[in-house]
């Protein structure tokens, strides 16, 4: 699915720049995949998502003073653009742009302030992967609930199984990183500048192997 995909992929365009991203859509070419996708066509969604992710970046830029990581800003603002494409009204005089610029930063100023009641609620619930079957598998599917169900304890261990024989394909320092950064077996969630000054390396180091051991997990659980 595209939202996996971007959730997981969207740092991996590059730096905070609008010139990584797919060209804008021509009027005419929206006009298009606005009409095929009041239709139902899921690849005009797809398209208008993609060809609006510039519009994700030129966004978070202006977010740059604040202390979040801007990979996550990404990736908050790219679901904000989904729901914009989602629930934009096709007959509005409105442009999908300024209707989507709205989403995207509404989307990232709700994450803002919920971070700080609860700073990483948002990783619990981050898609990680999926498994043979094409069942998607979240951070919070690993993580234990004492209030589990039998039926529902069981697939939380299966899932817990998939996700620790995914992580053999990670090498020592990806596996620190991939663990401190979502809290696994109880760790603290860390930032990735918490991480980077631990180790004694630059935080856009640290967003590189993230990103890279990030892949390297997705790969195995589609096999």
């Amino acid at each position: 699915m595209i939202e996996l995909l971007l959730w997981l992929f969207l740092p991996l365009f590059g730096t905070v720049s609008s010139e990584s991203y797919p060209e804008v859509l021509s009027p005419e070419e929206e006009k298009k995949y606005l009409k095929l996708w009041s239709e139902g066509d899921e690849n005009a969604r797809n398209k208008l998502i993609e060809h609006n992710l510039r519009l994700v970046a030129h966004i978070v830029k202006k977010f740059e003073n604040t202390r979040e990581d801007k990979d996550d800003l990404l990736s908050i603002g790219a679901f904000g653009l989904i729901k914009a494409v989602d629930t934009y009204d096709f007959n509005a005089p409105t442009k999908l742009a300024t209707y989507a610029s709205r989403c995207i930063e509404n989307e990232i100023l709700m994450y803002l302030r919920s971070a700080k009641r609860k700073k990483h609620t948002t990783w619990l619930y981050s898609k990680i992967g999926q498994d043979k079957d094409g069942n998607e598998i979240r951070l919070c599917d690993v993580i234990e609930d004492p209030q589990m169900s039998i039926s529902d304890r069981i697939i939380f261990e299966e899932n817990k199984n998939k996700i620790r024989a995914a992580l053999k394909v990670l090498n020592k320092r990806e596996l620190e990183i991939i663990s401190r950064r979502f809290g696994l077996d109880n760790r603290r969630v860390e930032t990735q500048r918490e991480i980077a000054k631990s180790l004694k390396i630059s935080r856009s180091y640290v967003s590189r192997i993230e990103k890279r051991a990030l892949t390297k997990l997705y790969l195995q659980l589609k096999k």
